[in-house]
């Protein structure tokens, strides 16, 4: 069994749904070692996470943003954590729907992802700087 963990920061983004599996391979060479086993990925925020879904049209993440601002709306009259913005308590409960993580298998020094599946960065802030996630493999 092998394990190993490295933490990388993803470069800022702008507010919206964005592809960032690559950035994440990029980071970990040591993948291509591990002839079976698993990758988790975790985000260090609370306003910001993390999903696998569409990598290869760009309508699906817009339509991502525009139904989670729809489905958890800004300067809703009942927040009362409003310290940081009006889009701060939003992006904790947009945060808390998707997840914090993401475990995806590895076979053969790859991620076996379906066809059509990516992994998101779903940045739920207007500005939320860069990201923090700690990538953690185990395998053989």
């Amino acid at each position: 069994m092998v394990s190993f963990q490295k933490e990388i920061s993803l470069d800022p983004r702008p507010r919206g749904f964005h592809l960032v599996t690559d950035e994440i391979l990029n980071a970990i060479p040591e993948l291509q070692k591990i002839s079976i086993g698993i990758l988790q990925v975790f985000i260090k925020h609370t306003s910001a996470s993390l999903t696998i879904n569409e990598n290869a049209d760009p309508t699906v993440r817009e339509d991502f943003e525009s139904h989670f601002n729809t489905f958890v709306p800004e300067s809703a009259p009942y927040y009362r954590h409003t310290y940081e913005g009006s889009d701060d308590m939003p992006a904790h409960i947009k945060s808390s729907l998707l997840g914090c993580s993401v475990s995806i298998p590895v076979s053969h020094g790859k991620l076996n992802l379906g066809t059509w599946q990516g992994i998101y960065l779903c940045e739920h802030r207007n500005y939320g700087g860069s990201r923090k996630v700690v990538i953690t493999i185990l395998g053989s």
